[in-house]
């Protein structure tokens, strides 16, 4: 009967894998530790990366806030330049408009001029001359037409010279519509020419007033 024992060969092969089974362990509980530290690393550096993210967040909402404020402001410049926009186009038109009713006789110089011929035939009554007389039926009626169309034709320039002088007082770089200027101009071209011919004709330079024979 064999009674040899194989308890020796056992522990042997114990001992082998105990020894085998260490340093595994060891490296395991080396890379938990170094793991540890990593972990708690990555949260400062996160954190980091918050701290740095909120002054930018903070830059580009105020850098937002300021566009939407400058756009705001945009927005009413242009408003407000519409409104002046639209006063200046008015104002031209009612100066062009002015010179010419002047040119062509405006209602306003030929009521004046009736009246004042009635005038000159209530006066020519006490009149000794024939030229005193011409003057008051007609000399006065002609002067008072002339007084009144080139009164209109100032204001038509004045106005227009306004209109064209206007951007140069106002917002810098502001330019009026070319039609707002090409009707300003016209305006002008009337509004001087209604001075020069009424200015002639009130002093008797254009049309001197016909004398009686002797």
């Amino acid at each position: 009967m064999d009674t040899t024992k194989t308890l020796a060969p056992t522990a042997a092969e114990t001992d082998a894998a105990e020894e085998q089974a260490a340093p595994d362990t060891a490296a395991a509980t080396t890379a938990a530790e170094g793991a540890a530290p990593a972990d708690g690393a990555a949260e400062p550096a996160v954190e980091a990366e918050t701290a740095a993210e909120t002054p930018a967040a903070a830059e580009a909402g105020a850098a937002g806030d300021e566009d939407a404020e400058l756009d705001e402001d945009a927005a009413d410049g242009e408003d407000s330049g519409h409104g002046s926009g639209v006063g200046a186009a008015a104002t031209s038109i009612v100066a062009a408009g002015l010179g010419l009713v002047a040119l062509s006789g405006s209602w306003v110089s030929r009521v004046i001029a009736e009246r004042q011929t009635l005038i000159g035939q209530i006066e020519s009554v006490n009149a000794t001359t024939a030229k005193e007389k011409i003057a008051a039926l007609y000399g006065d009626a002609w002067h008072m037409t002339a007084l009144v169309n080139g009164v209109l034709s100032t204001l038509a320039l004045l106005l227009a010279a306004f209109v064209l002088a206007r951007p140069a007082f106002g917002t810098p770089g502001r330019v009026l519509p070319v039609w707002v200027r090409s009707v300003s101009w016209a305006a002008v071209a009337l509004g001087v020419l209604g001075v020069l011919v009424f200015g002639l004709m009130y002093f008797d330079l254009l049309v001197a007033l016909p004398t009686a024979a002797q």
